[in-house]
């Protein structure tokens, strides 16, 4: 019996745009391979239905539903989907992100407000919508996907501040309703092998440069996130909240 056996879980980011795996669809397709029942959830669709795919054809259960978080009525209507067809709400893993390595003198209003809305406002909403369901049911777990740019800037200035917002979420999440036994924790990547990053790694002098940073000198798989993941949407992370833990290879020891 998987870890995730019987618990229905929301990804949200859980298409993979171009070849490879991202960690929103790894993370999809290692719950479901712990016995967890998956709602795929992306903008685009035919992104969703490919992880959707993959998790049938292994043996695993899941739907897909099409939405665009930065929207609350359509972060609504996913709860109620996942709550229509599953018929409740275990897991809310927040995987939706976009990176920008401008400096501050640099960056413009609106990129400051677009990468907000991507990296944060999007977790506000679905957290906002689900976690009065989890509360109906009992609990649950919340993992947000943050990175170690939040507490090293090493970044551009829209992106560290935005994670840094997310971290913070977290906490405010995991103190406010743990009393309700929803737990809330984050996952703060390191460089990892991802389709959305693959561009800039094939860069040699780039990607040597960002591997020496890296104590273990290797980037990230997204299948190591998504074990993380799965740890805190299991019940052998029962009494872990509030937690915002690196992934990263010890490269926040580097820097």
């Amino acid at each position: 019996m998987g870890r995730l056996e019987a618990k229905v879980a929301i990804v949200v980011g859980a298409g993979t745009r171009g070849e490879g795996v991202g960690n929103g669809k790894a993370a999809a397709i290692t719950f479901a391979r712990e016995g967890g029942r998956i709602l795929c959830v992306d903008r685009d669709e035919l992104a969703a239905n490919a992880t959707r795919d993959e998790i049938k054809g292994e043996g695993g259960e899941a739907e897909t539903f099409v939405a665009d978080v930065l929207k609350g009525d359509e972060c609504h209507e996913t709860v109620e989907m996942c709550l229509k067809h599953f018929g409740k709400i275990d897991v809310l893993h927040n995987n939706v992100g976009i990176a920008d390595g401008k400096e501050i003198v640099d960056a413009t209003e609106e990129e400051w407000d677009r990468a907000f809305d991507v990296n944060l406002k999007g977790m506000f909403l679905m957290c906002k919508h689900a976690i009065p369901k989890m509360i109906d049911g009992g609990g649950g777990s919340i993992i947000n996907v943050s990175s170690i740019a939040s507490v090293r800037p090493m970044s551009g200035v829209t992106y560290v501040t935005s994670k840094g917002g997310v971290n913070a979420l977290t906490i405010y999440i995991a103190r406010r309703y743990s009393r309700y036994n929803i737990r809330a924790n984050a996952l703060m990547l390191g460089y990892m092998e991802t389709p959305l990053v693959a561009p800039v790694w094939k860069d040699e002098r780039i990607r040597e440069i960002n591997l020496k940073q890296v104590p273990m000198r290797r980037f990230g798989s997204p299948w190591e996130g998504a074990n993380v993941a799965a740890f805190f949407a299991s019940d052998d992370s029962s009494y872990v909240t509030g937690v915002v833990i690196p992934v990263d290879g010890g490269l926040i020891l580097h820097i």
